[in-house]
């Protein structure tokens, strides 16, 4: 069903701003409940940044380069015949089939609202006051949205250095860019130390780029455990990509005569020539322009909306979820956090105080190896709990699908457990290595129920497997 050009409704019990993943898992919510809802999306396709540029297009791009990956193995596996240990990966095909994919699942978003009845509305929102929203559709007109409830969940964006900043800093792209690429660049380099700079340049890598990662300090990674900083910087060094630590970018310049090239000029004093330059430095929260000031809506000097423990504004009535509060910026929080608060404000009365609580929430990086990891960081369990409360345990080795690799090219795996006090409950749980994507939902749950170290001991392990890693360690 397209979008609504008037409101159906002269007040709604849940108008949600943003038709993304937190949005989405917000209005379905509250609408399965009976009540009437609206949700306003700014751009033509509904999913926001996971659907169209982040998880779900990142997670395909993830998979080429592991099938390429895999592809180099398939000689040690006695696979014989051309091209088989080099394929050709065309970059526009697949973009071409990527894409495609992305705007069914839009169309599945747009009927999923229609089975739901959640009323869809195109165009840009702007907080009227507690309990009104202005809508200004793409042909111009307008009209105002009224609401019992209004929940923001607009989400955030790339941030890239300004001008001033940094020279020529427009020259380069983001992540949104990243999948806007026609074209496999032949060098390319990536700024930043965040998940998201090493996921891109480990698939601009391991499709066959010549790839840089501009790191400002010593290691990628920096808020996760500094084993799986260690075990994953090691490897992608190893695997050839070239990472620049203690480096900043100057300012950047067209190559004269370079068809294109870039050249980056360093604080150091280095340069550097590439095809393609990607800023992945962080993202910042699409807060401009919604009138929440006027409001009565208080956000943070970066533009993050504060909330409290229950979602809440700091205006009635006026909620934020996912991105937008600037704090665990992953897809699944965001969901989470959305059908909590319908629960809460609309729900049967057993859910009337139900909240996310932003504690051992699992994440994985689809680096190559991937990482999985929940929980505190050694350092973190050490300083909140002190060093003679904390154990851990920790395993090494190659995951058995490399024993018929060379030795150059088996893939580390490391699994982690932190544990602390004379029970030794398992408080983290860190890895990386063949599978780990796949692994750290089931411990997620373990760790999220307060599992001891004697409960992974006291399960069976599955074996031949990576994660029995997890239950044998002594």
């Amino acid at each position: 069903m397209a979008p609504v050009s008037k409101p159906g409704e002269d007040e709604y019990d849940f108008v949600v701003i943003g038709g993304g993943s937190g949005g989405f898992g917000a209005a379905r919510r509250a609408a399965s409940y009976g009540k009437k809802v609206a949700i306003i999306e700014e751009t033509e396709h509904l999913g926001g940044t996971c659907v169209n540029v982040g998880c779900v297009p990142k997670k395909l791009m993830w998979h080429a380069a592991d099938i390429a990956e895999k592809a180099r193995h398939a000689n040690y596996y006695q696979f014989k015949g051309d091209g088989i240990e080099q394929p050709k990966f065309d970059w526009g095909a697949f973009k071409t089939r990527r894409d495609a994919y992305i705007r069914r699942l839009n169309g599945i978003y747009e009927k999923n609202l229609e089975r739901d009845h959640v009323e869809e509305h195109r165009g840009r929102a702007r907080l009227a006051s507690p309990t009104a929203v202005h809508v200004t559709r793409p042909d111009g007109s307008a009209y105002e949205l009224k609401a019992k409830h209004i929940c923001i969940a607009v989400g955030g964006r790339p941030s890239v250095p300004s001008e001033a900043a940094i020279p020529g800093a427009g020259l380069g792209i983001d992540s949104d860019g990243f999948f806007a690429l026609d074209a496999q660049p032949r060098r390319v380099a990536v700024v930043g130390a965040g998940y998201i700079a090493v996921e891109l340049a480990g698939i601009f890598h391991t499709l066959g780029s010549e790839t840089h990662l501009l790191v400002r300090h010593g290691r990628a990674l920096r808020t996760f455990d500094p084993a799986l900083q260690d075990t994953l910087g090691d490897w992608m060094a190893h695997t050839g990509v070239r990472i620049h630590t203690h480096t900043q970018v100057a300012r950047v310049e067209r190559a004269p005569g370079g068809g294109g090239a870039l050249t980056l000029h360093t604080a150091a004093g280095d340069t550097l020539e590439v095809d393609v330059l990607l800023w992945a430095i962080g993202r910042h929260a699409n807060t401009e322009g919604l009138g929440l000031a006027a409001a009565g809506v208080q956000t943070t000097p970066k533009g993050d909306i504060v909330v409290d423990a229950f979602q809440n504004t700091s205006a009635p009535n006026v909620y934020a979820i996912g991105d937008v509060q600037g704090k665990f910026q992953l897809t699944p929080v965001a969901i989470a956090a959305g059908r909590r608060l319908a629960n809460r404000l609309f729900g049967p009365e057993h859910l009337r105080n139900d909240k996310l609580v932003y504690e051992n929430i699992p994440t994985v990086v689809f680096s190559h190896p991937p990482i999985g990891t929940v929980g505190l960081t050694e350092p973190e369990a050490r300083e909140k709990y002190g060093d003679a409360q904390v154990k851990v345990y920790k395993s090494s080795f190659r995951a058995l699908y490399f024993g018929m690799v060379d030795e150059g090219h088996k893939e580390p795996s490391l699994h982690k457990l932190v544990c602390v006090g004379p029970e030794e409950k398992v408080v983290g749980v860190h890895i990386i290595g063949l599978g780990s994507d796949e692994i750290m939902q089931g411990f997620g749950v373990a760790v999220k129920m307060g599992a001891t170290k004697q409960d992974f001991d006291d399960t069976v392990a599955i074996h031949p497997t990576s994660a029995e890693e997890l239950v044998t360690m002594r």
